[in-house]
């Protein structure tokens, strides 16, 4: 297995302002393995006239591997025709991974009114459905702040009552740091049920009351434990993609491809102490 090191992926929201050509040869030129994509980056270029598989072009002119796709928010807890809808846009959005030879996709929470635990697995098994036979898995991804899937013992309950083999968890540091389940908190989760991370660093004092906070931080700027998360990730033979998803306006607001050098060289700098 490669070392942490070598797979480090850009997650694009951290260059949200910049167009996505631009956000690909600012991560190809700092350095990272592959990109984390989203959505919005698909429909932003659609907006501009180009078409799905022009997109797709574009991503492997790159010369970069894709580490995950995002599908559209509001899936978890739709109903009615919009979850059809969503449940088609999940049918795109992984035939796109395996376009681009990338076998995951991640699910957020979304800002739709919640429901229960119980009904979010329900519809994490129906996308569970949509992905197979694509090949492809689902990551869930809790959100620190959201009213319902806000800590890791939340996800972990989907998962169980999803029962699903495409379906597993997405475990985000910056948002375990600040449900209070930072550090090695993850210990006792069996390594098959995590399908993806994703990173940045909390800062210090009081952060952002935000739904999706914009606050992050690269790596050592803030208070996230990463000796003990890197260490805990590399016991338990993690294998996947680290995807550093850092949102921040004074990241947007410097050129791309010093921000993503930033954060490239922070991250190995700190999994050299454990690898």
């Amino acid at each position: 297995m490669s070392k942490m090191r070598d797979r480090l992926a850009l997650h694009t929201w951290t260059l949200d302002t910049t167009p996505l050509a631009a956000a690909l040869a600012a991560a190809k030129t700092a350095g990272w393995n592959a990109v984390e994509l989203r959505r919005v980056d698909f429909t932003r270029c659609f907006e501009k006239g180009m078409t799905n598989a022009q997109v797709l072009d574009l991503v492997r002119a790159s010369g970069l591997k894709v580490a995950c796709l995002g599908t559209e928010y509001g899936l978890i807890f739709a109903g009615g025709a919009e979850r059809e809808r969503l449940l088609k846009v999940l049918d795109g959005t992984c035939a796109n991974a395996r376009a681009l030879g990338c076998d995951l996709v991640m699910i957020a929470p979304g800002q739709n009114p919640p429901g229960t635990l119980a009904d979010a697995a329900a519809n994490f098994r129906a996308a569970g459905e949509v992905a197979k036979p694509h090949g492809v898995r689902l990551a869930l991804e809790f959100n620190s702040q959201h009213a319902v899937i806000n800590c890791l013992k939340a996800a972990r309950e989907i998962f169980a009552l999803t029962a699903h083999p495409n379906c597993g968890i997405l475990l985000d540091a910056y948002h375990m740091e600040r449900c209070g389940d930072g550090g090695r908190s993850f210990d006792a989760m069996p390594a098959a049920e995590i399908f993806a991370f994703q990173y940045s660093d909390v800062p210090s004092g009081t952060p952002a009351a935000a739904n999706r906070p914009t606050d992050r931080l690269p790596p050592g700027k803030g208070k996230v434990r990463w000796r003990e998360v890197f260490q805990l990730l590399k016991e338990k033979g993690y294998a996947g993609y680290l995807s550093y998803e850092a949102p921040n306006p004074e990241h947007w607001s410097r050129p791309p491809a010093d921000v993503a050098r930033e954060a490239a060289e922070a991250t190995r700098a700190l999994l050299a102490q454990v690898e």
